[in-house]
């Protein structure tokens, strides 16, 4: 019997010193100065707790031929592997999988936010109403 791999939290530790992560006045910040905010939540999370305004949604399984500048089923926005991207998951941990992912793509300049969507809303950034809530 072989050894066990790593756990999910010495991974993700390993693979956070790869890059820098942003908080959400940066990455608000960054989505002001071209950056591509990505929200990689599932359907049910968007519809509880609502979008982040110009956040394009793309599903996880879906991000790396959606971001892939030499993919055929790329979004038109990645036309460029220094296209700056922040990933957006729900508090932070799947986007650091996914970040880590469009890096092995050659996307350099992804990242992903600390806390996610949650420490986003808390920060009080810009969000939609949840589906069927009014503003």
């Amino acid at each position: 019997m072989s050894a066990p791999g790593v756990g999910i939290d010495e991974l993700l530790e390993r693979i956070r010193e790869g890059y820098t992560r942003v908080g959400p006045q940066e990455a608000y910040d960054a989505f002001l100065g071209g950056a591509l905010l990505v929200d990689i939540r599932y359907q049910a999370l968007r519809e509880r707790d609502g979008l982040i305004p110009g956040a394009v949604v793309i599903e996880r399984n879906e991000l790396e031929w959606r971001l892939d500048p030499r993919g055929s089923h790329r979004i038109p926005q990645a036309s460029d592997h220094e296209l700056r991207v922040v990933v957006i998951c729900n508090e932070g941990y799947a986007s650091t999988l996914a970040a880590a992912s469009l890096h092995a793509l050659g996307l350099r300049r992804a990242t992903d936010l600390t806390g996610g969507f949650q420490a986003w809303r808390n920060a009080a950034l810009p969000t939609t109403p949840p589906v069927g809530t009014t503003a």
